[in-house]
């Protein structure tokens, strides 16, 4: 038996950020969960943006019975990534245009409400990226939805990024850096480099070279127990599903590893990550 919800009576929501004209698309989705006894919480980061009274994020997650991010897939990776630990699941509304993850749309957001109520949904489970920085005084912790991209500060010089994989030297990559992906990831950045797609509900990592300096350099799958050593006699920058940055320095390690709670991404039940496929990346198409 597929997971549900006991109830849902509070919703939290996150909108689309620097976009202040969403007000009125935000009132209007609001009201749709108040007619059905829905109360909607609002995270005070979104709320400051469109001039109205919100509640701090962390008291959010805790009140409420699910998440929905306002907005596009952008929105909803960096609230499945401030809400890890929280353990609650997600819903992606539309407002933006490709919409791999955030994928009802506006004109149906009246008819997943109420596929809520009745529990005519499915959750599903998604595995995340836990990773860290070890430096002399401490570590730097972050969690990935879609990848890490390591690679260099300027476009002066190749990078080189020596891999073990627990604690097994396997690899020296070459090139502009590398990125690991989750399998809900490999249809952004990894897929744009020629690396393969892999069904979201899978347990993986993708580790992709980014224009590496031999040809012999391919994609690799590994399994997500396994834990990924990186470092470098370079500086490089960490890119953590493109919107939060690090450095790493050549005396530093960045360690990567499968995270022990997967995302809850709320989907209709009758939800095709194929049809996704073929309606977003035009297969079939003559």
């Amino acid at each position: 038996m597929s997971e549900k919800l006991n109830q849902i009576k509070k919703v939290g929501f996150i909108l689309r950020p620097n976009s202040p004209n969403i007000l009125s698309l935000y009132n209007e989705i609001k009201l749709k969960f108040e007619r059905r006894d829905i109360e909607v919480f609002l995270d005070s980061i979104s709320a400051n943006m469109i001039d109205i009274e919100g509640v701090d994020f962390n008291l959010m997650c805790n009140k409420v019975d699910l998440l929905v991010s306002l907005g596009g897939d952008g929105t909803l990776l960096s609230l499945v990534r401030r809400s890890y630990g929280y353990d609650k699941p997600v819903l992606g509304i539309n407002a933006g245009n490709l919409g791999f993850l955030a994928d009802t749309p506006i004109n149906l957001v009246d008819e997943m409400i109420d596929r809520l109520i009745v529990g005519d949904y499915r959750i599903d489970n998604r595995m995340l990226i836990e990773g860290y920085i070890e430096k002399k005084d401490g570590r730097e912790d972050f969690y990935a939805f879609n990848d890490v991209v390591i690679t260099r500060p300027t476009i002066s010089h190749m990078v080189k990024i020596d891999a073990s994989i627990d604690n097994d030297w396997f690899n020296t990559y070459r090139g502009d850096g590398l990125i690991i992906s989750t399998p809900t990831g490999s249809t952004a950045y990894n897929l744009s480099l020629g690396g393969p797609i892999m069904y979201p509900l899978s347990k993986g990592f993708i580790m992709t070279p980014i224009a590496p300096h031999s040809l012999t350099q391919r994609p690799l799958v590994v399994p997500n127990d396994f834990t990924i050593n990186l470092t470098s006699p370079d500086e490089l920058v960490v890119m953590v599903d493109g919107q939060d940055n690090y450095t790493l320095k050549a005396t530093e390690k960045l360690v990567i590893g499968g995270a022990s709670i997967s995302a809850k991404l709320l989907h209709k039940k009758e939800h095709s990550y194929f049809a996704v496929l073929r309606e977003k990346l035009s297969w079939g198409d003559e």
